[in-house]
């Protein structure tokens, strides 16, 4: 089901359900394309970087991931960067589209209870995420994240593109 764009228009309760719905619809787009590609193109690659499709969503699980649960909250997380091998986006053939696409929708919702639950600016917690540095606000890891979804959900929209499949917002 494809939800609708979050108009800048469109009334909130909060600045915390703007985020949320943008994620959503971000999520939700990546969904679709993901489900449009044949199942020969989910495993292939289309450009120099050698990136699939499935190391795509993999990849956009970990980055909420990373920034939410082991960076925001500060949680001890066994693999961090559990969708690198060798330098680069990694899915084994174990794991299916279907798994893939169920972590990438629980991660959602993890990420969703975190934003409802939290004041925007609260500041994270110290930690390895951070490198050093003073721990960002939640609201400045949303900002990375929408930054995060936005720029790979139009790299997936060339692809969709090149497969002849799903294009568009």
């Amino acid at each position: 089901m494809t939800m609708p764009f979050p108009e800048p228009t469109t009334p909130t309760a909060s600045r915390s359900e703007v985020f949320t719905n943008y994620l959503g619809f971000f999520r939700s787009r990546v969904i679709e394309k993901i489900e449009s590609l044949p199942d020969h193109e989910l495993r292939t690659s289309r450009v120099p970087s050698n990136w699939t499709p499935l190391e795509l969503v993999k990849h956009l699980t970990y980055v909420e991931l990373r920034w939410i649960e082991w960076g925001f909250q500060g949680q001890p997380v066994e693999t961090p960067w559990g969708d690198w091998k060798d330098d680069r986006w990694h899915v084994p053939p174990s794991e299916t589209k279907e798994d893939l696409l169920q972590d990438l929708q629980a991660q959602g919702r993890r990420t969703t209870s975190v934003i409802e639950s939290t004041n925007l600016s609260t500041q994270g917690q110290p930690g390895p995420r951070w490198r050093d540095q003073p721990p960002a606000t939640l609201e400045r890891v949303l900002f990375h994240l929408l930054q995060e979804y936005a720029r790979h959900l139009g790299h997936l929209d060339i692809i969709t593109e090149q497969a002849n499949a799903r294009t568009g917002e």
